[in-house]
């Protein structure tokens, strides 16, 4: 267990934030379609400052939470890949802009970040006062992954979210989008615009993914700053991968089976755990975890390049378009 004081917390949420306000108000401050050349710079700047961190944690913490960071972070960023392709359902569900698709995933993120750490500490919580809850985590996480290990696809319906159903009844919103803005006035009075629908629906898909996500975390490490602060790098990342990836996620087929994999492996290890430290006296090593997981998605990813694509069920007809856009 890391032992942190309290203001290393403070240091790096100031730290994030500052990051974040930095890309929003300077970086980002005029809306603009972003490139694939900048989202890969991005993307290579975000993943260069979350294995940079690594680093720090190796030489002030020693090998072993380095290793759990950097096993944390991979799961966490490659479980994103999901949510890219979910945010791009949504963006074209809503029809909302590719210039204002960034500031939507700015708040996004920023809202996923609270909701992760609420997740995180309780979780924690759970598995030091409740021993048990290892057992329930590992075998929902071994039943998530074998369905999604199953399923080529990602299911959403955005205009099903019951969040975004009871904005509609508790929110007046104006019939189309204000460039970039959340709030406008009309006729006095103050309407939402649809573009706080696509944030909410944005933000409660998340949700549910760190429902995945977090117990899959757990599974490797309980140190909750390790755990936060490798969701946070990871997250961090999110919106350079979804414009890096979003136009490519067709092609890659098998990668939802590595997940799959990855994903009921990790469960695996949490449902074993207490058997292979009883009977054997052994608990297995992080590098060890870190090694499959990373050689999995190798697999996964070369599978997609080199296999034809798997057959993918018939999708039904949907009521999305125009409709949602004008919410």
């Amino acid at each position: 267990m890391v032992e942190v004081e309290w203001w290393v917390w403070v240091v790096f949420i100031a730290v994030i934030l500052s990051l974040l306000c930095f890309d929003l108000l300077v970086l980002n401050r005029k809306a603009h379609v972003v490139s694939t050349r900048e989202a890969g710079m991005w993307t290579a700047g975000w993943v260069t400052l979350g294995l940079s961190f690594a680093v720090l944690l190796w030489f002030w913490q020693g090998s072993e939470p380095s290793l759990a960071y950097i096993t944390g972070y991979l799961v966490e960023y490659s479980l994103s890949v999901d949510n890219v392709f979910v945010f791009a359902l949504i963006f074209t569900y809503f029809a909302v802009a590719p210039e204002y698709q960034h500031r939507v995933l700015f708040w996004g993120i920023l809202g996923a970040m609270f909701f992760r750490g609420v997740f995180i500490f309780a979780g924690v919580a759970l598995l030091q006062n409740f021993h048990w809850m290892f057992y329930v985590l590992g075998a929902f996480l071994v039943y998530t992954g074998i369905k999604l290990a199953r399923n080529s696809g990602v299911e959403v319906e955005p205009g099903e979210n019951p969040v975004l159903r009871l904005l509609r009844r508790l929110v007046p919103l104006t019939d189309e989008y204000h460039g970039q803005r959340f709030f406008v006035r009309h006729a006095g009075k103050l309407m939402a615009t649809p573009m706080l629908a696509v944030l909410v629906v944005v933000e409660t898909t998340d949700v549910v993914f760190a429902v995945d996500s977090v117990p899959a975390i757990l599974g490797i490490t309980t140190d909750p700053f390790i755990v936060f602060t490798s969701n946070v790098f990871a997250i961090l990342g999110l919106r350079a991968l979804y414009f890096l990836l979003a136009g490519m996620l067709r092609s890659l087929d098998y990668l939802s089976m590595g997940l799959g994999i990855i994903l009921a492996l990790v469960g695996l290890k949490m449902l074993s755990k207490d058997a292979l430290h009883i009977w054997f006296d052994y608990e297995l090593p992080t590098a060890i975890s870190l090694a499959v997981i990373a050689l999995v998605l190798i697999v996964s990813v070369a599978a997609s390049l080199l296999l034809p694509p798997r057959e993918q069920p018939e999708a039904e007809p949907s009521a999305a378009g125009t409709d949602g856009a004008s919410s």
